[in-house]
């Protein structure tokens, strides 16, 4: 009885659920195939946009770290750049302290000696004097020619100005002080006069 009455549940439901089914079927069908364009068309899109954004974040990436390798190329060629000047200038600093010293020996050497020993000191002084000058050669000092140049605010320091027949329009006519190159360094402009 039991299995009667189950049989007949079975299938009042199944008469009842047919016209439901059916209904609901159709709606079904429908509502799956949205979901499915939906679906298909929103993974999609997003992964194109995921696609654009990586895209966007490997390019910028690509732009940083080219950047960075040009700042550093740029740091390495300053920083051998920088060594070199520091080598090929390393003697300034002592020869700038060293010059005064020169200007002194040129100062006593240009007193007449009168007699014997005041002409052998006079002449040790120029031994010494020649030395110095050797040992700053051989660094790469050179004096600067002024007297019968023409002026050049870059290597001549022009502290009076003259008139003489005997030179052109802004020529040296006089140096009070000698300038002094080290290689292609001014370190000390020389001070002249120049003709007007």
């Amino acid at each position: 009885m039991t299995n009667e009455k189950n049989n007949t549940l079975n299938e009042e439901i199944e008469i009842d659920d047919t016209s439901k089914v059916e209904l609901t079927e159709e709606e079904t069908v429908e509502s799956v195939f949205d979901e499915a364009e939906k679906t298909e068309i929103n993974p999609i899109d997003e992964q194109l946009k995921e696609i654009e954004q990586l895209n966007h974040k490997l390019e910028e990436s690509e732009n940083r770290y080219l950047r960075l390798q040009a700042d550093f190329d740029n740091f390495r060629r300053r920083s051998r750049l920088d060594q070199e000047a520091s080598e090929k200038y390393r003697a300034q600093k002592l020869i700038t302290d060293l010059l005064p010293s020169l200007d002194n020996f040129e100062r006593a050497m240009n007193i007449e000696a009168d007699n014997e020993q005041s002409k052998s000191l006079l002449q040790g002084m120029d031994m010494v004097y020649r030395s110095l000058l050797d040992a700053l050669k051989k660094e790469g000092v050179v004096q600067i020619e002024s007297v019968g140049q023409e002026f050049d605010p870059h290597q001549h320091h022009a502290v009076m100005q003259g008139e003489d027949e005997n030179y052109g329009s802004n020529i040296v006519t006089e140096e009070f002080q000698k300038g002094y190159l080290l290689k292609d360094r001014v370190i000390r402009p020389a001070m002249v006069k120049v003709n007007q």
